[in-house]
This record gives C-alpha cells, sequence and structure tokens, in this order.
C-alpha cells in the first residue's frame, strides 16, 4: 500500500498525536512504506521507534521488529498500546510467555489485530515461530539497535549475525528497515553487507547533540567525593551513574545513599523483578540517581536526564556516545562527565588479553580511540563527530563551545615540519602501517613487522626521534581529524594519506596543533596534591590544639593519649572540623562508642576555633563511608563474646589470621570493646601480659614497630597485635 504525504501526516496526528515529523523521520517512512529496504542512523532521542511504529500501523499485516533487550520490548509495547483503542495492536514473543499467552499472540496475529511483533533474534530461531510467521502476512521486518550485528559494533551478539538467513526463510522479498543510534561508516558498510541489502536507501542524521556539554576529568583516589560533590550541586536533577563492574556499581549506590543521595544500583545480577522495580522507581522520579552497569539505559525513554557519570571510561566511543545519549533527551541541559585514568584502559586491555586475537585487535582498536578521545585537547564535539564520519565547524558549529576544551583552550604549537614528517614516513612504508607502527618508524623502535618490511634501513627510520611516542600519536589523532590522513575502513587503522595530505606534502603549510593533556600517573598524582593543597591539608593551627587537648584528657584519665584518639583521627578532624556527635562519628578511626567516650570537648574546642576564625566548613568533604562490612564485624564481636577460637573464626570467613586482627583492630579503634582475654591467656601467660601492659601504659605511641624493638624479638608482631587490642579495650573503651 502506497500513501501520499498527506496520508502521512494524517496518519502522524491521528495515531501519535504530531502535527510535525522529526528530522528525517518522514523521508524514512516514506521510503518504508513503498516497500523498499532502508537503513537508519540516527542518533538516540532522535525518534527511531517512529521510523517503523507507524508504517506498521498503516500497512497490511504484522511488522516484525527484532530488538535486543526484553526490557527495551516491553516498553515499546506499552507506549504503542497506549495510541491504539486495542492492546493486541503490539505483542512481545520471547521466552518470558506461557503456552497460553503464546496462543494469544498467534490468535490476534492470525486476526489482523497485531500490528507490530517485537521478538528478541533467538526467538527467530525456533522451528515452531517460524513456521506460524510464514502463513500469516507480514508487512516488513525492522532491526532495531543494528549496530549488534557488526562484529565492529559495541555490542556482539552471535544471533544477529544470522539474520539474512533467518529473515529470507519468513518469505521471499519481505523488506528491511535497520536502524541504530551509533554506527561509524566500517559498522554501517558491516550492517548492509551482513543484511544483503545493498541497494538500501541510507538515511543519516546528524550525531549532533547541541544541547550535552561533555567533560573528562582526571579519576583521583577521591573519584567517590568527586561524584558526590557533583550530585549535590546537581540535587533534585535526575543522573545515571554508569560504572564497568556490578561490585562498583553496589558499592557507589550505598556510598551515595549514605552521603544523603536518592540512588539506587542496577545490573544484570539482578533478578528481573528487581530490576524492573528500580527502573521504574528511576522512571517515577522516587529516586534521583541509577548507578548501573551498561545493561542499564537502552531504551530508557527518559527525557529530562540531566547528567550521565562515566566512573569508568567505556571501552569504545560508540558505548560512550549512546550511554551519554541518554542525558537531555527533552533538548534540555546534559552533562557529560567521564573520569578518565590510563590505569582503567589497562585494566580492560589485560581483560582482554583471554579472547580470540581478531577479537583482541578490533577490541584494542576501538580501546586506544576512547583513549584519545578522553586525552585529546581540540574540541570533544568535533572528535565525536568525526568519529562518525562527519564534519564539525568548532566556531561557528550548533554547540561550538558546549565542552571542557573549547571553554578553556589549551596552547598550541606550530607542527608543520613534523606533519611534513609524519606523511612522509606513511608514504616511505606504502601505506601499510597502522598508528603504532608508524609512530616506532618515526621514533626509530623496531619491532618484527618493521623489520619485515625492512623499514629501518630506509631515512625516514628515526627521523622524529627528538620526540616522544605520544607527541606522535597526538599529532596522528589531529592530522587525521584535519583530513590529511584517513584510517583504512576494511583493514582496521591502516593509515592512508588523502588528497588533501598529499597537497600538504607537496605545499607545506603551518599546522597549529592542540597540546595534549599528559593524563599520567604523575599528573593524577599532581592533581590529587593540587586537591588536598586546596582543600585538602589538615588545619595545622588546630591540629595543635586538638593534639594539646588529647594530651589533657589522657592525663586525666590516666592513660596514653592514642589510647584518646589516634593520630590519623586528629588529623581528620582539622580537616573537616566536625561540631556535632553526627560528624564525629564519621572521622576516620572514630565508632560511636569513642565519640561518646571522648568526642564532647572536641566537639567544644573545634566549634569555638571554627566561629573565633571564621571558617566555611567544607561539608561536601566529609563522605560517609558505607559501613560495608558491618556484617563481618558484627560476626567477629558476637563470636569473641561467646570465647570462639580466633582461627576457627577467621576460617568460617575464609580470613587468615593477619586480616582477622586487621578487622579487629579496625573495630576496637573506633571505640567497640573486645573482650579478648580468653584467647590472651592462651598464648601470654601472666608474666608476659602484665610486661606488655606496663609498656603501653608507658608509650608515647601505640606504634607496634617501636614496641617490635623495645622487647628485641621476645615477641611476636601478632603477639603484641592482639595484646594491643586487649589494652586498648580495656583502657580506651
Amino acid at each position: 500500500m502506497i500513501l501520499n504525504e498527506i496520508d502521512l501526516h494524517a496518519s502522524l496526528k491521528k495515531y501519535f498525536g504530531f502535527s510535525q515529523f522529526k528530522g528525517l523521520q518522514e523521508d524514512v517512512i516514506s521510503n518504508v512504506v513503498k516497500g523498499n529496504n532502508t537503513f537508519v542512523v540516527m542518533p538516540t532521542g532522535g525518534g527511531k521507534s517512529m521510523c517503523y511504529q507507524l508504517p506498521a500501523l498503516i500497512q497490511e499485516g504484522t511488522a516484525i521488529v527484532v530488538s535486543p533487550l526484553i526490557a527495551l520490548m516491553k516498553n515499546q509495547v506499552d507506549a504503542i498500546r497506549s495510541v491504539s483503542a486495542h492492546n493486541g495492536v503490539a505483542h512481545v514473543l520471547n521466552s518470558s510467555l506461557t503456552k497460553t499467552e503464546v496462543k494469544e499472540v498467534k490468535n490476534d496475529i492470525k486476526s489482523g489485530i497485531t500490528k507490530l511483533l517485537y521478538v528478541a533474534p533467538e526467538s527467530l530461531t525456533k522451528e515452531e515461530y517460524v513456521e506460524f510467521l510464514r502463513s500469516v502476512p507480514l508487512s516488513f521486518v525492522a532491526i532495531d539497535e543494528a549496530h549488534c550485528i557488526s562484529e565492529w559494533g559495541h555490542d556482539f551478539r552471535p544471533e544477529y549475525r544470522n539474520l539474512r538467513s533467518i529473515i529470507n526463510r519468513l518469505g521471499d522479498d519481505i523488506p528491511v528497515i535497520a536502524l541504530t543510534a551509533t554506527a561509524t561508516p566500517k559498522v554501517q558498510e558491516d550492517i548492509i553487507k551482513n543484511l544483503g541489502i545493498p541497494e538500501a536507501k541510507v538515511f543519516k542524521a546528524s550525531f549532533n547533540r547541541p544541547n550535552l556539554f561533555y567533560e573528562v576529568r582526571p579519576k583521583t583516589k577521591n573519584v567517590d567525593a568527586d561524584i558526590i560533590r557533583f550530585v549535590k550541586k546537581n540535587s533534585g536533577k535526575s543522573g545515571i551513574i554508569y560504572c564497568l563492574s556490578r561490585k562498583r556499581v553496589e558499592e557507589l549506590a550505598q556510598v551515595l545513599q549514605v552521603n544523603g543521595v536518592s540512588a539506587v544500583p542496577y545490573h544484570a545480577g539482578f533478578d528481573g523483578k528487581t530490576r524492573s522495580r528500580y527502573q521504574d522507581m528511576f522512571l517515577m522520579e522516587e529516586v534521583d540517581v541509577v548507578v548501573a552497569t551498561i545493561a542499564f539505559g537502552m531504551g530508557i525513554d527518559k527525557p529530562d536526564v540531566r547528567y550521565v557519570i562515566h566512573h569508568d571510561i567505556p571501552k569504545s566511543i560508540e558505548s560512550y556516545y549512546q550511554e551519554t545519549g541518554r542525558a537531555g533527551r527533552d533538548g534540555g541541559e546534559g552533562h557529560c562527565l567521564a573520569f578518565y585514568s590510563y590505569k582503567d584502559i589497562e585494566k580492560l586491555e589485560k581483560f582482554m588479553s583471554g579472547k580470540p586475537v581478531a577479537e583482541q585487535e578490533i577490541g584494542n582498536a576501538l580501546l586506544q580511540e576512547i583513549v584519545a578521545y578522553a586525552e585529546t585537547s581540540m574540541s570533544r564535539r568535533k572528535f565525536i563527530l568525526h568519529y562518525f564520519g562527519e564534519a564539525f565547524d568548532e566556531v561557528h558549529g550548533e554547540g561550538a563551545d558546549m565542552d571542557d576544551n573549547s571553554r578553556n583552550p589549551k596552547e598550541k604549537e606550530e607542527a608543520g615540519e613534523n606533519v611534513v614528517k609524519l606523511l612522509q614516513a606513511v608514504k616511505d612504508t606504502s601505506e601499510k602501517f597502522k598508528a603504532k607502527e608508524i609512530v616506532k618508524t618515526l621514533t626509530g623502535k623496531t619491532n618484527s613487522l618493521i623489520s619485515s618490511h625492512k623499514t629501518d634501513t630506509k631515512s625516514v627510520f628515526g627521523s622524529g626521534a627528538e620526540r616522544d611516542k605520544s607527541y606522535w600519536m597526538a599529532l596522528i589523532r589531529q592530522v587525521l581529524v584535519a583530513g590529511l590522513l584517513r584510517k583504512e575502513i576494511e583493514q582496521y587503522g591502516v593509515l592512508h594519506i588523502t588528497e588533501k595530505g598529499h597537497a600538504f606534502l607537496e605545499k607545506p603549510g603551518s599546522f597549529m596543533m592542540t597540546k595534549d593533556h599528559s593524563y599520567n600517573e604523575e599528573t593524577d598524582n599532581a592533581i590529587v596534591s593540587a586537591a588536598k593543597a586546596n582543600a585538602g591539608v589538615a588545619d595545622e593551627n588546630l591540629l595543635k590544639l586538638l593534639k594539646e587537648l588529647r594530651k589533657k584528657e589522657a592525663h586525666k584519665r590516666d592513660v596514653p593519649p592514642f589510647v584518646v584518639f589516634q593520630d590519623p583521627s586528629l588529623q581528620d578532624m582539622a580537616l573537616k572540623y566536625p561540631v556535632t556527635m553526627d560528624e564525629l562519628v564519621n572521622i576516620h578511626g572514630v565508632g560511636e562508642g569513642k565519640a561518646k567516650r571522648f568526642g564532647e570537648p572536641f566537639i567544644k574546642l573545634i566549634s569555638e576555633y571554627v566561629e573565633e576564625n571564621d571558617i566555611v566548613r567544607p561539608d561536601d568533604l566529609v563522605v560517609k563511608s558505607t559501613g560495608a562490612n558491618s556484617a563481618l564485624k558484627l560476626y567477629i564481636i558476637q563470636n569473641i563474646d561467646r570465647k570462639l577460637p580466633l582461627d576457627d573464626i577467621a576460617s568460617a570467613k575464609g580470613l587468615e589470621i593477619p586480616e582477622l586482627v586487621k578487622e579487629m583492630e579496625q573495630i576496637v579503634f573506633s571505640g567497640t570493646k573486645l573482650n579478648l582475654g580468653y584467647w590472651i591467656d592462651e598464648i601470654l601467660d601472666e608474666d608476659q601480659q602484665e610486661e606488655i601492659h606496663d609498656y603501653f601504659l608507658e608509650a608515647d605511641s601505640d606504634n607496634i614497630e617501636k614496641a617490635l624493638k623495645e622487647f628485641d624479638g621476645e615477641y611476636e608482631d601478632e603477639e603484641l597485635r592482639l595484646y594491643r587490642l586487649k589494652f586498648m579495650s580495656e583502657v580506651a573503651n
């Protein structure tokens, strides 16, 4: 059935209530209803689903929509049912249905009620489903998230690779529409080839999301505090925080919760019910933040997500684009913040080392792109759009100043001569090398590939040795973006000189290279130190006063000063200025018991000091810990009360004795008593106990190294540690 333009507008109004199509939608829909194969590349939030939903509603027969996620199908089915008088207009056919439900779906399709049937690719391999679908009229097959087809894509699914043969079994000449939100030229080529639709009309919308602000910050040891600070500044707004591991998702969600942020965790390890509950809480705005692995978000249709944070840098630019694309779908603000440390990349590389070589090569190539993005000093928007094969004017383009590098431009340096060296190196090695080999050639380093091509005998070998590897890598990235070089799609990563590059070689000119950030360990440490210098060094005057007070309190109780509070606790107080009992309990090494016993005079001193010196207290620096080990601590306390042997307590929890001692130290140093007398009596006689007791009573420090020296090998490290616990429990707690 072919419809004219007016019909399309009338249908859009009738079914969806819109009077205007968005972007390329009208052209795409018109092509689909003409029965043509169609390939749509449209960014997240661009209205992809409309491209197959409307044609399905207005054509004869049922459209099959292949989709990778059950949650995504459920959302879409609900959305379609809401625009129709009949619930059967859209159905899901997957492993979650009962036999009765499957029967109902089949009846609705037979009677012509069902216009859209959502299936997982695995369902289409079932013989009974194929047989049934062959017997009913089908309008077309839509393949959503089509990048799953491509092994170059970021979500490789074997069943997607076989879709062509499955579609062939459903009937002859069924039109296909493939849709994706992220696809580099290489991935597009792969999808079209794999689906066997070389003549498909390609519709490619701009990947530019001008309302999104892109920012990359170095990932320091205090990343949790940085995230909490950011979330609290954006209090009341919806946000998604992505982590790579399930464990980290749960830890970070807990840290946010104890710091007063309404957050839930989400990952594939939770059962379906829990996942749905958390997802709904986020959609219904019962919580502000969801901390998730990438299992979350495909098809989450929440238009007002205001920020997306990447706690870990993702594995590819496609993933990054897809995940950040969940921010600001309504055209309002969207802040995309990623934390980056090269250590994370090394972890991902290690993780890939067990995979087949071909997969490793692809994975590493994708990783290098994300490293380039994180480290670049050019416009991040231009970088992303260039990756997807789209040009961007970083001066006048829409959203030109919406990233950290454009707002705070980095220095530039003249690199015209080095661009000539680079292009010459590519030319003299017959355009056979990837960036890595070109850099080795320029810096005069060899490997088997370079030796086998006898590159080390050419004049170009070592011609750029005065600059290091990272300089040449940065220059290659910028020259690629400037269009003087290109990467070969088929042999992923091999560099070729473009016409523009040849023209530059013939008539060299100026090339202003942006100096790169150097995100190495030293820089990370420097940033941590700078952060400490600005906000994280203890107030020396207050520290002095606290130490004097500690001495006084210790003298009053006739105990050594460390029994009252240890040094790290005083330093933390002089950093965070706690003025209430609640705040004191969140100081390092201070538990409720210790706070109750010794806290009052310290809080009083700090309050007066803060007032007299007009100090603005850094509330946001007090990151409360989650007490994640509280179950283990409770277990230890209860079983010591029951006088169980320490080796039994340790082995029951899979701990070595030194690990158990560490846990016990945390308990006792925070102010909780452990009645260890029964065990100490087993390992030390009365005289030994008295001797160690007198030592700790007179000592100016509870340092075990000092105690070992004092007793000159008479006692083991473990014996002294255990007795110190008994001493602290009796004297301090």
